[in-house]
């Protein structure tokens, strides 16, 4: 089978939408920040220690989308948001955050997001 499928278009049997992954990353955030691989995310943009932004080589229809984290790297506990203090999702990008429990501001070595919608 050849072709395009519209996501848009994609239903569940009994007709409602099947929501599914728009955007998905991985990427070192250490550094040079370099994706590893990914899925409608064009480029990271390092915006500081331990803040990212994602940014969409396909714009979302709005900015109600959902949105999920995680880092690891150097068997030290890390933890990972959308940062909400760093921009509100939007259309074209989302911020993401990194550090460990006790500190934000950390550039985690492997990060991982996927957006749903």
């Amino acid at each position: 089978m050849s072709g395009n499928i519209n996501f848009n278009g994609w239903l569940n049997d009994d007709g409602t939408e099947n929501y599914k992954c728009r955007a998905w990353v991985s990427f070192n955030g250490t550094g040079t920040v370099a994706i590893r691989a990914a899925g409608n995310v064009s480029s990271i943009t390092d915006l500081g220690a331990g803040q990212y932004r994602a940014n969409f080589a396909t714009a979302m229809p709005d900015g109600n989308f959902c949105t999920t984290v995680a880092c690891s790297g150097g068997g030290s506990a890390w933890i990972a948001s959308m940062g909400s203090d760093i921009g509100y999702p939007a259309t074209t990008s989302v911020g993401l955050q990194s550090g460990y429990p006790n500190s934000w501001a950390v550039d985690a070595p492997y990060i991982m997001c996927a957006v749903f919608r």
